[in-house]
């Protein structure tokens, strides 16, 4: 997530490597017949292997890259100390990718857009957009109540459970709370477009955050083709 500084996983069942973007907003392109395409333009600045990490050694194998410029002052002193010992420069946002073989990979190296040559579908990963405290209507789509006067439960969320037996909120219960602002993946979006010279990729349609966030791009899963 941009503004923070921490380790994200990209998932422990993909053994792939993709990229980091920041999410600019949507726009439309036009393709060979005329027809709009609604497409989320990403950002991918310059990506770098921070660390590699071998079965051997961490028990799975893995790299570690960092994107995104910071100063000194927005880190940690392990931060600061752990891209000094690499001969690093300092970056906001550090993740890991599991890939099947981290030892064709170095330290220092840079990731580019090559990784997503000849790739029709991509998963998406971001935060998504918080709506705050919502009600059950909202937040899990429930249908609301009669609506004439002698009603008293237009919007109310009903039973939430049994008084005497279990005599307490069953663990799980759908309930008015924060709605939004946590992982989202969606998977098999269509890449439209990879402008390598501009650092640009173009998926058709909506990706998970709002404009200005970091969002992960990785290929889709096989079994997903």
């Amino acid at each position: 997530m941009q503004g923070t500084v921490g380790i994200e996983y990209a998932g422990k069942d993909k053994m792939t490597l993709g990229v980091i973007g920041k999410k600019l907003g949507m726009t439309q392109i036009f393709n060979e017949e005329g027809l709009a395409i609604p497409v989320t333009v990403i950002k991918v600045d310059k990506t770098v292997v921070t660390q590699v990490k071998t079965v051997e050694k961490d028990g799975y194998s893995a790299i570690q890259v960092g994107t995104i410029p910071a100063k000194e002052k927005h880190l940690t002193k392990a931060e600061i100390g752990h891209f000094k010992k690499n001969g690093l420069d300092n970056y906001r946002h550090l993740q890991e990718f599991r890939v099947e073989n981290s030892e064709e990979y170095k330290v220092g190296q840079e990731i580019d857009l090559s990784v997503l040559e000849n790739i029709q579908k991509v998963d998406v990963t971001g935060t998504s957009i918080g709506k705050g405290f919502q009600g059950t209507v909202k937040r899990w789509n429930f249908s609301r109540g009669p609506m004439a006067h002698g009603s008293k439960n237009h919007r109310e969320p009903g039973s939430i459970g049994a008084g005497t037996t279990p005599s307490r909120v069953i663990k799980g219960k759908r309930m008015a709370g924060n709605m939004g602002n946590e992982r989202v993946t969606i998977t098999k979006l269509k890449l439209v477009k990879v402008d390598s010279e501009n650092g640009l990729i173009l998926i058709k349609g909506s990706v998970p955050g709002c404009e200005g966030r970091l969002v992960t791009v990785v290929p889709s899963r096989t079994k997903w083709n």
